[in-house]
């Protein structure tokens, strides 16, 4: 070893290392200080103010499913445990949807939570119009709003109806929108007020007053957003991490904007079926989770115990998605079940079908035997009687008349028959059609199962949809809890 130049030795870089280390080592080796901190509370997560205006316990919604798979059974169900749930309403009959109502209404207080869903009719505007007035008729006083791309009369007619003011003058409204979405522009128009063209039509129909014409613009159009991200059913396969935070930073944007007197709040679905999703969704600032898939294997989902037993046992990539039935045209995607199913495969196949070829009569015969023997069990005749009595039956007419001219058209009304009829199928549960069943469901069912696997939630007989509400709710709490003391503990420990 070289000497310096007052013949010390110099010390070898080594050993400083060594010494440094053993110096942290040591302090490392203490063990560290627990830093307590109180545990967070389930009724603790997302909006107190959500909470209070909704009556609610948790920041917790079940969202409104399709036909009635969100039935009334669990809207009561999940009021009497203090949360809301949604009716599903959409593919039903007006009579069946007022049925459903009497019944909740009969069996609830009057200050207890649920809502009635809404989905955006594009083939039918009146149909919407004539489901409103069914909600106003019985004092529905939230409505979910789902799937729409614009504000429709309906919705405006909806939102107008209770307007006033308050006692210190700010505009407020009885009748509450919670907007279901997954992208910007639409939630832009949810942000803002009530088109004026929208509310003049309304006035001179004589269906609003001019007091509700003058105030209309004073208030957004809805209450609060869901933030759908990838779910079950129509879906546009939105990243929850992206959505959320653009549709919060758009909702800050139009607060400031117009000043108005109630700031919507801001929520996630989609995706949501164990703690660790809850949890990242309230981490992310949500003010409320939406639940979907997890509630349609259930004891009060509306749909046959054949497809709830299908359903228990599904894992995270066990859906696909399909083309919408009722926006098949457009190409629009639902999530379904794919395992033990060719629905998906079958739907796609139709939608590649009409893209290719200009009618029925122009399909290879081969393709033509296919569809009538395996995919329908029917022929495209027996299968346009039965096109041409729905219409009948909704007052469509002109739908039937336009089919008789345009053989494309006539050829995706026979197409979109499957799609009822698949859906059909697996309402009623029957073992020798499964194949085609058409259930709307999103992976976040097959993260639930995972996730109570070998507990006694892992058959469907035992999921209630309360039950599951209250152990998510208090399980999320419990991982942000833990999370929290480890992330103090560590930076205490750093510091």
């Amino acid at each position: 070893m070289q000497q310096t130049q007052n013949g010390e030795k110099p010390i070898p870089i080594n050993s400083v290392c060594e010494q440094k280390n053993n110096k942290k080592n040591a302090k490392s080796s203490k063990k560290p200080e627990k830093i307590e901190i109180p545990a967070i509370s389930p009724s603790s997560l997302g909006s107190a103010e959500f909470r209070k205006d909704y009556c609610i316990k948790y920041a917790y919604l079940a969202g409104g499913m399709y036909r009635g798979i969100a039935s009334k059974e669990l809207v009561i169900a999940l009021a009497n445990a203090g949360l809301m749930g949604f009716l599903g309403t959409g593919g039903r009959s007006l009579n069946d949807i007022e049925q459903d109502i009497i019944c909740i209404q009969d069996a609830l207080k009057e200050d207890q939570a649920y809502g009635v869903n809404l989905v955006a009719n594009l083939d039918s505007p009146d149909s919407e119009i004539a489901l409103i007035e069914l909600y106003l008729h019985y004092s529905i006083r939230c409505i979910e709003a789902a799937a729409f791309i614009r504000i429709t009369p309906a919705l405006v007619l909806y939102r107008l109806q209770g307007i006033y003011k308050d006692q210190h003058g700010a505009v407020r409204t009885k009748n509450k929108v919670i907007a279901k979405l997954s992208r910007p522009e639409v939630a832009n128009q949810f942000l803002s007020p009530a088109p004026m063209h929208l509310v003049q039509q309304l006035f001179a129909l004589g269906k609003i007053t001019p007091e509700q014409v003058e105030l209309s613009q004073s208030i957004f159009m809805c209450d609060d957003i869901c933030v759908e991200a990838d779910s079950g059913g129509h879906t546009d396969r939105g990243q929850p991490a992206v959505l959320l935070p653009a549709i919060q930073t758009l909702r800050d944007q139009k607060v400031l904007e117009h000043d108005f007197a109630h700031k919507p709040r801001v929520g996630l679905g989609g995706g949501i079926g164990t703690p660790n999703s809850a949890a990242a969704a309230f981490v992310m600032g949500a003010d409320f989770i939406l639940t979907g898939s997890i509630n349609q294997c259930t004891v009060e989902a509306g749909t046959s115990d054949l497809v709830k037993h299908m359903l228990q046992d599904i894992n995270v990539q066990d859906t696909d998605y399909a083309p919408a039935g009722d926006m098949f045209e457009s190409g629009a995607k639902v999530q379904v079940l794919k395992k033990g199913v060719f629905f998906a495969a079958r739907a796609n196949k139709l939608y590649q079908l009409y893209q290719q070829y200009d009618s029925l009569h122009s399909l290879p015969e081969k393709i033509q035997t296919q569809l009538q023997d395996k995919y329908f069990n029917a022929s495209f005749e027996d299968v346009w009687t039965q096109t041409k009595q729905y219409l009948l039956n909704s007052n469509r007419s002109q739908d039937i008349e336009r089919a008789e001219h345009d053989e494309k058209y006539k050829m995706a009304r026979v197409f979109r028959w499957y799609f009822a009829q698949s859906m059909k199928l697996a309402f009623t549960g029957s073992e020798h059609a499964r194949v085609n069943f058409q259930v709307h469901t999103g992976p976040a069912l097959g993260a639930f199962n995972q996730w109570v696997k070998g507990t006694e939630l892992e058959p469907w007989q035992n999921r209630h949809v309360d039950q599951i509400a209250e152990k998510l709710m208090q399980d999320t709490a419990a991982l942000l809890s833990k999370q929290t003391q480890q992330l103090i503990t560590l930076s205490h420990v750093a510091g």
